[in-house]
């Protein structure tokens, strides 16, 4: 044979490229200066040095980071004989001493087809994948399969977009009936999974997959020892599966489950290797887009807390006993039941419990039971199945589930429809529900915190509140103050609010005029602390000095002090007194019956109670 040593590219960047040896010798890497230089990042700048000496050819590695190597070993010096393989970055090269064609190397698994028709399982480990190692997608068959998923990688953003792009692509190429795609893994449960149809992979099939990291293929399951029959593989009558890990970066990431129902397919070797090979590319781009929507989550709860305004503000001896409650509570994990008018700041309360507890760094959760319908309220609490309802696309995680480990804050909590206050009564007492949809049963480690505007005591009689839900959350109560049993506290507020809103308006505002500050303090303020700041900052806007005068605050605030001689203590004195004689005469006709006397004057009986106990009547 007469001596023409040349490596043939046989994968890689410089793929079918014929290269010879330069004056008895041939230096790689990704430096221009090399003899045969490769723009491949994974290369050192000088990686390999091929040299002749005589008949005899020797490879150097030249200190490479990601190693040279040679039939699969790696090499600091290594002398080449005919045929051999040689691996740098991701090419692969083929060294040769003529012309002729020399067969190539293959470690590719060999697997038994005649086992795949008896009902046997077939193992793959990742070592063994064709499609995992570059050297072997010479005389692979599939490629176009493989160049699509890279495609689809590349080109979609969101993780169910790429979920579902990819279940296409695999169901154009294998004959599988439901498939899924499993992520998150953490040991009990999913983070994210898509199912194709309705598709329910058999856990003991993903156990071993996840915890053996190999590849499964399985026909005749029913009549197999390999995994046990259990109710749903029966049910669904399923006859064959495939099932591969998802491994990322040497992490396992979670798996994509295939499986039929129809007899005359039987999944096979490249089945198993092209699923496996899907995975392998898929696995990266799946664990990022995983990790963004995460983020994303994440960023939101973050800018949801941002947006409100956590710190409580007065000193008056209301406050006073409300900051010492906090304070004895926080440490403990009791539910605590925060009770107090709309507007008054009872989530202020409630964030201010979460801070100073050991939860304040897990997530803080607030939902309001009054802005939602039952159904819409029920699935964001409790989370959803895919397709449990119309318009479930996806699994959605409820928020009980997500604040695992930290502190849910249910306002309103007298809204909750009878259904789920019977599902609320079971979280408290056993720590766990299922979701909308769902069978299985999920846990979680919530600290409640639920609030009230409500006399609950009086939604009990009346039959619209549970009793052992009530007791359930009244393990500890703190009262909020409403603003007109603190009035000593309103400058101070009024001067919190012109600082927060007046540099958002760009005015230079330098505090509040006297007789404003007055008809503030006479004010009954029903709305509270929220009203009081909704009067600031629409005094800010609509004002024209650099203190906030009479005319530029609401006209039922201004009003007090501008009634015609009459200060604005004597006129509130005297609007009470008319409130309590419309009171006392209604319920003289009706015979003392709240609901009657609620009627009468156009009020709810709730409403009409909170009313007797503000004007103190009995």
């Amino acid at each position: 044979m007469s001596l023409n040593p040349h490596l043939l590219a046989v994968a890689g960047p410089l793929k079918g490229g014929v290269f010879r040896l330069v004056n008895g010798k041939l230096s790689i890497g990704r430096e221009a200066t090399n003899d045969l230089p490769i723009a491949d990042r994974s290369l050192s700048r000088k990686h390999s040095l091929l040299q002749q000496h005589d008949d005899q050819f020797k490879i150097l590695d030249l200190g490479s980071v990601n190693r040279t190597y040679v039939n699969n070993l790696p090499i600091e010096e290594c002398l080449l004989r005919n045929g051999d393989e040689i691996k740098l970055g991701h090419s692969l090269f083929l060294f040769l001493l003529g012309d002729e064609q020399v067969p190539r190397k293959s470690d590719s698994a060999e697997l038994d087809e005649e086992s795949l028709t008896t009902g046997s399982t077939v193992v793959l480990h990742r070592d063994d994948a064709v499609y995992l190692r570059p050297e072997n997608l010479v005389d692979a068959l599939p490629l176009k399969t493989l160049f699509r998923v890279g495609e689809a990688i590349s080109s979609i953003r969101g993780l169910e977009a790429l979920e579902r792009r990819l279940c296409e692509l695999i169901f154009e190429t294998i004959p599988a009936d439901d498939g899924a795609i499993l992520l998150g893994e953490d040991g009990e449960e999913f983070s994210s999974i898509f199912k194709w149809k309705r598709c329910h992979p058999p856990r003991s099939v993903v156990d071993r997959v996840l915890k053996e990291r190999v590849a499964v293929c399985c026909n005749d399951i029913l009549a197999s020892s390999d995994f046990p029959a259990t109710e749903s593989l029966a049910s669904r009558r399923i006859n064959s599966l495939l099932a591969v890990p998802l491994v990322s970066f040497d992490r396992t990431l979670g798996a994509i489950y295939l499986d039929t129902g129809d007899p005359a397919v039987r999944f096979d070797s490249d089945h198993l290797q092209l699923l496996t090979g899907i995975a392998g590319i898929a696995a990266g781009a799946l664990e990022i887009a995983l990790h963004v929507e995460e983020l994303q989550a994440e960023n939101r709860r973050l800018q949801a807390e941002l947006s409100i305004e956590h710190n409580m503000v007065g000193g008056s001896p209301r406050m006073q006993a409300v900051y010492k409650s906090v304070a004895k509570v926080a440490p403990a994990d009791s539910t605590v039941l925060i009770a107090g008018e709309s507007g008054s700041g009872k989530e202020l309360v409630a964030r201010a419990i979460h801070r100073n507890s050991s939860r304040a760094g897990k997530p803080f959760v607030a939902i309001n039971c009054a802005t939602l319908t039952e159904s819409l309220l029920e699935s964001e609490l409790f989370g959803h199945e895919r397709g449990s309802f119309t318009g479930a696309i996806t699994q959605k995680k409820g928020k009980l589930e997500e604040a695992s480990g930290g502190s849910v804050f249910l306002d309103e909590i007298g809204e909750l429809a009878p259904s789920l206050q019977a599902k609320l009564l079971r979280v408290l007492q056993e720590r766990q529900f299922e979701r909308v949809g769902g069978t299985r049963t999920i846990k979680v480690d919530i600290r409640l915190i639920a609030a009230t505007n409500r006399e609950l005591k009086q939604e009990i009689e009346l039959g619209t509140f549970r009793r052992d839900l009530y007791y359930r959350l009244n393990v500890v109560s703190i009262l909020m103050p409403a603003l007109r049993e603190r009035r000593e506290d309103i400058p101070a507020l009024v001067n919190h609010f012109i600082d927060k809103h007046g540099n958002k308006s760009r005015r230079r505002i330098v505090g509040c005029s006297e007789e404003a500050l007055d008809c503030m303090k006479a004010y009954d303020w029903p709305g509270n602390v929220r009203e009081l700041e909704n009067a600031i900052e629409r005094a800010i806007v609509m004002g024209s000095s650099e203190k906030i005068l009479c005319e530029d605050l609401p006209e039922s605030v201004a009003q007090i002090e501008r009634t015609d001689g009459v200060s604005g203590a004597r006129f509130l004195d005297t609007i009470r007194e008319v409130k309590k004689q419309l009171v006392v005469k209604a319920m003289e006709q009706t015979a003392n019956n709240y609901v009657e006397a609620a009627k009468l004057l156009g009020l709810h009986p709730n409403n009409l109670h909170r009313l007797m106990k503000n004007l103190n009547l009995k």
